[in-house]
This record gives C-alpha cells, structure tokens and sequence, in this order.
C-alpha cells in the first residue's frame, strides 16, 4: 500500500520545524523514518505535511558533563552502540542499543524518535526509565506556552504510543545520571522470536555497599501500556543482603506493582506475560548483581 499524498520539507533548526508544526495541523516529524513510514505505507498515519529534522545537527551527539550523560534526539541506535561514552557511563543503555534490531535499522533509527514512538514493546522506554532519565522537550508556546521544558521519564509516557509531547514540541535531547561505582545496572526480556521486541522487559539498577542494596529502581515494559516501575520490589530489596533467597522475594512481588492492565497476543497472553514478569526482573537482577551462574 501507499502512502496517502503529503508535502515534504527539510528544515535546518529546531525553531523551524516547530514553527511549521504549529502552523500545520496533523503535520509530523520524520527522524530516521522507522516508525512514521510504515505507519504512512499502511494508511494509518495521514499526515498533510512530513518535516524533515535529520538534517539539524544541534540535536546530534553524546557527551557527560557534571556526572550526567547528554544524548541528542537524533542520535542513531548504532552511534549509542559504538560509543565507549555510553558504554562506560550508562552500560546498559549501550548494552539495549545494539540490541535493537539489524544493522540498517540501528544505523537509521535514533534514539529521540523511538522514545516519541512510545512502542510498549521497544527496549529503551523501560531502560530510560529504570534510569531515570531526563526528557529535554522544546516547543515555542503557542497552545501550550510551555517553552522548553524538561519531563521526568516517568512522567513522559503516557500509554501506548502516547507521550506528553504535544503537537507543536519535539524532543531534543535525553539525559541520565552516570552510574557510580557501587552502581550496577541490567536489563533482560524475553524477546519476540521474529521481531526482538520485549515479550517482558525487565530493567534494574541497585547501589550495593557491602553486598547490601542501599537504593534501587525498578521497571517492567512489553506486558504494560507503558513502562511500569516496580516501588514494593524496590522497597524490598533496600536494606536487603543481595542472596538468592533475597532477591527471589523480592522479585516475587512484582505482580502487585503491574496492576490490571496486561498486554497480551497471539503470542503470548497477558497471563503469560504476567508470570514471566518476576522471572525476568530475577535475570535482570543476576545479571546486575554478579549472581547470573545461578
């Protein structure tokens, strides 16, 4: 099928594409095109004008300062992939990166456009969230008079393939805490055979002083509408030595944070999905922890 007729315009500025945005009703933003465009092909997405943003370099590139990494919007899955910045400073986000699909989808998908997707399937919603991350979101005013303005990633997805974006604001960069040295951070899923999109996924970061966790977050994505922290684990786990025994409890508990709202699919059902919710947050932890041979 074919896209439905649209304009195209190249922009050079954030300021640009936004004042196009809020002069055109329906108008969307192409980054790397892997979400849009299918989405056009199929009819779904019928939007009068597509704003090409690929080309603004200020919203590219990685960088820390003052223990905090700063990825632009447009920078791809294989850049993130590649960067001994990301590995060193947040491991597992460059860890979910080079996850993400095959080649040629990494080297075009960016890391802005998937997040304002908000797939409930995708990796880096629930790492972005388990990490605290930073949404930087620049907008002119207009209907919303918000400006530039930074939202908490907890706060910024809403539901499926909904975030608070509005109509006339783009992302322009992410930001996350640098993890310390007594920090461990780990993200496992159970994965679509055909596609690597997360059945379960499971992210958590720990601080272990003297093999006890002193803090912890937790998120869960793939079953639920949007990333879903889990606080009973993570209350469980604090002042816990971090056993076997210890991190089983914990994790056991992860059903009540989930609530009533499970995904579920020809695939897997939402019970399903639901039981294998603990099982992975347990790798995850493993992982994080050094505990992974058991």
């Amino acid at each position: 099928m074919f896209a439905t007729e649209f304009e195209y315009q190249k922009v050079s500025s954030v300021s640009e594409a936004i004042q196009l945005l809020s002069n055109n009703e329906g108008a969307k933003i192409l980054a790397g095109g892997h979400s849009l465009i299918p989405l056009m092909k199929l009819r779904l997405a019928q939007p009068p004008l597509v704003i090409d943003i690929g080309g603004i370099d200020e919203l590219k590139g990685i960088s820390v300062e003052n223990g905090t990494l700063r990825i632009g919007a447009l920078t791809t899955h294989a850049e993130i992939s590649e960067s001994h910045v990301v590995q060193d400073a947040a491991g597992i986000l460059w860890e979910a990166a080079y996850g993400i699909g095959d080649p040629q989808v990494r080297n075009r998908g960016t890391i802005g456009g998937n997040v304002a997707h908000a797939d409930p399937a995708s990796d880096l919603p629930t790492v972005l969230t388990v990490m605290d991350a930073k949404f930087t979101i620049q907008g002119r005013g207009g209907i919303t008079s918000r400006g530039t303005r930074t939202v908490s990633a907890d706060d910024f997805f809403t539901g499926p393939f909904e975030t608070v974006l509005a109509e006339n604001e783009i992302l322009t960069a992410i930001e996350l805490p640098v993890l310390a040295e007594n920090q461990h951070a780990e993200y496992a899923k159970m994965a679509h055979p055909a596609t690597s999109f997360a059945v379960v996924g499971a992210g958590i970061v720990v601080t272990v002083v003297n093999n006890v966790c002193t803090a912890a977050r937790v998120a869960l994505g793939g079953l639920t509408p949007k990333p879903t922290r889990g606080p009973t684990v993570e209350v469980a786990l604090i002042g816990k030595e971090l056993t076997d025994e210890n991190i089983a409890a914990a994790t056991a508990l992860i059903d009540g944070d989930l609530g009533t709202d499970i995904l579920g699919d020809i695939f897997a059902s939402a019970e399903y999905r639901r039981a294998m919710a603990a099982i992975e947050l347990k790798h995850a932890i493993f992982h994080a922890t050094g505990l992974a041979h058991h």
